[in-house]
């Protein structure tokens, strides 16, 4: 019996090498990812040249690795897709290279996948049925992006932040309360013991018409809170366990506010009764619960993507199938296209 076709993906955008095999059935073979979590950590960020040169070392394991555990071989791929933006530039080209050497020996087809719209097929991929169109919401540490996503390939950018990220914010929240990096899934953590409504944070343009976010002041605002201002006469509170999980409660709080009303928002604008959500800050539990809570307020279906496709990984690149069946095959020049996405409303 024969076996369905294969491909290889690669994704290497910001601090994660991953690799994966997935067949054209969507059956993900294998998924690889080696983290860079501990090198960053003593920076409270991703440095780039660290994240580049850390690539560099992994990129050929990580490939081995998911060849070795999907059981398949090199000679088997009917094809090599790469995640080419947008991402640190040092850090795409590292597995563009690899996924050019590959196609170009192989004699395969390269494709070309925009990572933040492989983010949104994610959550296609783990539907019963066809989810687009819908609004697609992706958020994550270097991203909020509000997307009107027509088809699976077809996603028009309607909104983003015109500062700061969703998950910026909760990595520079959780450093000001001495929390680890990555900070997001600590002030989660630390959140669960608090009350959402010890303390007011901003919450910037929820009632706006635009579709945009600003996390910036929110920033701003739990640094005073924390840990004073500037000139002021009076010494901040102590960072007690329970001021600190309060803190980190009303914060988390007012970030989920913001993102609950802005899709339900462009669910609104653009008429649509379907939402897909992926991003690093898609794993935040109480952001999962308040989505449960709009699916069952407003009727409007809403599909996440599992907790091993919000975080950067190769799995998602599976929407290269999508892209090899409209015949969308890159050129072996095919270049990167770093930095963010921003929307100009």
């Amino acid at each position: 019996m024969n076996q369905p076709e294969v491909l290889l993906a690669i994704e290497s955008s910001c601090d994660e090498t991953a690799a994966a095999v997935i067949d054209c059935d969507l059956n993900v073979l294998s998924s690889v990812i080696a983290t860079q979590d501990e090198l960053h950590q003593r920076f409270g960020g991703v440095v780039p040249e660290i994240a580049s040169r850390a690539h560099l070392s992994n990129i050929l394991p990580v490939i081995d690795e998911a060849l070795r555990k999907s059981e398949r071989k090199l000679e088997d791929l009917s094809a090599i897709a790469v995640m080419t933006q947008p991402g640190l530039v040092g850090s795409l080209l590292v597995g563009l290279t690899a996924a050019k050497t590959l196609a170009l020996v192989l004699n395969k087809p390269l494709v070309a996948v925009n990572h933040i719209h492989a983010h949104l097929y994610a959550c296609q991929m783990i539907a019963e049925e066809e989810i687009f169109p819908a609004v697609g919401l992706v958020v994550s540490g270097g991203h909020t992006n509000l997307y009107d996503c027509r088809s699976t390939t077809e996603y028009e950018l309607v909104g983003s932040t015109i500062d700061d990220a969703a998950g910026e914010a909760f990595d520079k929240a959780a450093a000001m309360l001495g929390l680890p990096y990555p900070g997001g899934p600590h002030i989660a953590r630390v959140a669960q013991q608090g009350n959402p409504k010890a303390f007011r944070f901003p919450r910037t343009f929820i009632k706006d018409e635009r579709l945009a976010f600003s996390f910036s002041g929110i920033k701003t605002s739990m640094r005073y809170t924390a840990l004073g201002q500037p000139g002021a006469r009076e010494e901040p509170l102590p960072l007690t366990e329970q001021r600190i999980a309060d803190l980190s409660a009303s914060y988390q709080e007012a970030i989920v506010d913001v993102l609950i009303a802005k899709c339900h928002q462009a669910a609104k604008k653009f008429g649509r009764k379907s939402l897909c959500v992926g991003g690093g800050v898609a794993a935040n539990q109480r952001f999962r619960e308040r989505l449960d809570e709009l699916q069952e307020r407003e009727g409007i279906q809403v599909t996440i993507a599992p907790m091993s496709l919000c975080t950067d990984n190769a799995a998602m690149g599976a929407i290269a199938w999508e892209l090899l069946k409209q015949g969308d095959i890159a050129d072996l020049d095919v270049d990167v296209t770093p930095g963010l996405v921003r929307h100009r409303s």
